[in-house]
C-alpha cells in the first residue's frame, strides 16, 4: 500500500477511471487551465484534451443541467463544483431533475452523474462558503450521498461513484485534502450505503462521517490511555444510510455520542439518534448525545470559527458525559 494524500487519492482515481471508460469526462469550473481550485485536476487538461476537461463559466445552473443532459444520453459526467455552497444556485437541476429522472420517466433512463464538491469550515472562508448542506440533498430520494473521511475510501467510493447509474454526490472536506493515509495500489469500489467500524470498542460508540469521522478516530485513541474503550462507526454514506450498522454497535456497547460538522438541528445526527432509538432503545444506557458545530452563521474571525466548530474536546466532553451518567469508572 502506498500512503498519499486524500487530493492525490482522488486525483489518482478520476485519473485512473478516465482510462477505462471514455464516456467519462470532468466538467466544471477552472478545472482545466487553473487544474481545479484544491488542484484535483492537475495535469488532466494536458492528458486529456478539452473534449474530456471541460472548462466551464461560473454558471453552476447551466453545466450541471450541461452534466445530467449528457449522462441522460450516455456519458458519466463528472463534475466538480467549487464549493457545495455554490450547488444552491443549481439546486433545481440537482433535486428536481437529476434525482428524479429515472423515476419520473419509468426507468426509461438514467443519470449516472458524479457532484464532487467541499464544504466544511475551518479555512476562514467566511458564512457563505463554509457551510455542511448535505443534509439538504440527503433528504432527497433518487440521489446518493457519500462522504469519505479517509484517503483509501475517497479512492475507494469515487470509483464506485463513477461506475453507478444513479447520481451521486461525493462531499470532501477542506480539511482532508492534506491528511495522509494508506490506499491499496488496486483498490476495489466500495459499496455506497454502507458504514463501517473503524475501530472496536465495548464501552462507547462514536459515530461520524467525513472530517468528524477522523475526530472520532482521534478522540477514541486518546479515550483508550483513559481505560475508555470507544468504538468508532464512519457513516461513509448519508444516503443510503446504514443504519443496520450504528443500530448494531450501539447494542454492543450502550452508549452513543454521534459527531457531525453541519448544524445540530434537523441535522444527520439527529437522524442516527432516531435509528438507535428505533433499532437499540432497551440497550441504551444512556441517552444518546449529539454534538456539532453553534447554530451561527460561521464566524470568519479564527477564534470564533475554532469556537463555532466540533472539535476533539467538545467530542470528548459528550464522551465523558455520557459515560459518567451510566456510572463507567475511569
Amino acid at each position: 500500500m502506498a500512503v498519499i494524500t486524500y487530493r492525490q487519492a482522488l486525483h489518482d482515481t478520476l485519473r485512473e477511471e478516465m482510462h477505462r471508460d471514455e464516456d467519462v469526462f470532468l466538467i466544471g469550473e477552472e478545472i482545466g487551465v487553473f487544474e481545479g481550485s484544491y488542484k484535483i485536476t492537475a495535469g488532466m487538461l494536458e492528458e486529456f484534451g478539452e473534449k474530456r476537461v471541460r472548462d466551464t463559466p461560473i454558471a453552476e445552473e447551466g453545466f450541471v443541467g450541461a452534466a445530467v443532459g449528457a449522462a441522460m444520453l450516455g456519458l458519466r459526467p463528472v463534475v466538480e463544483l467549487m464549493t457545495i455552497n455554490f450547488s444552491l444556485i443549481a439546486l433545481d437541476q440537482i433535486v428536481n431533475h437529476a434525482a428524479k429522472i429515472y423515476g419520473m420517466f419509468g426507468g426509461q433512463t438514467s443519470v449516472p452523474m458524479v457532484l464532487r464538491t467541499p464544504g466544511g469550515g475551518g479555512q476562514q472562508l467566511g458564512a457563505t462558503h463554509s457551510q455542511n448542506i448535505e443534509l439538504y440533498y440527503a433528504f432527497v430520494p433518487g440521489l446518493k450521498v457519500v462522504a469519505p473521511s479517509t484517503p483509501a475510501d475517497a479512492r475507494a467510493l469515487l470509483k464506485a461513484s463513477i461506475a453507478d447509474d444513479d447520481p451521486v454526490l461525493f462531499l470532501e472536506n477542506l480539511a482532508l485534502y492534506n491528511t495522509k493515509g494508506e490506499v491499496p495500489d488496486e483498490p476495489e469500489p466500495a459499496e455506497i450505503g454502507k458504514a463501517k467500524v473503524t475501530r472496536e470498542g465495548s464501552d462507547i460508540t462514536i459515530i461520524g462521517y467525513s472530517r468528524m469521522a477522523m475526530v472520532a478516530g482521534q478522540v477514541a485513541e486518546q479515550l483508550e490511555s483513559e481505560g475508555i474503550s470507544a468504538e468508532v462507526v464512519d457513516l461513509r454514506s448519508l444516503r443510503p444510510l446504514d443504519r443496520e450498522t450504528v443500530v448494531e454497535s450501539v447494542r454492543k456497547t450502550g452508549c452513543a455520542v454521534v459527531a457531525e460538522d453541519d448544524w445540530l438541528t434537523y441535522g444527520i445526527g439527529a437522524e442516527i439518534a432516531a435509528s438507535i432509538s428505533d433499532g437499540a432503545f432497551d440497550h441504551l444506557d444512556a441517552p444518546v448525545r449529539r454534538v456539532a458545530s453553534a447554530e451561527v452563521p460561521l464566524p470568519y474571525a479564527k477564534p470564533l470559527e475554532r469556537a463555532a466548530l466540533p472539535s476533539a474536546e467538545s467530542l470528548t466532553t459528550a464522551v465523558h458525559e455520557t459515560l459518567d451518567a451510566v456510572g463507567h469508572r475511569r
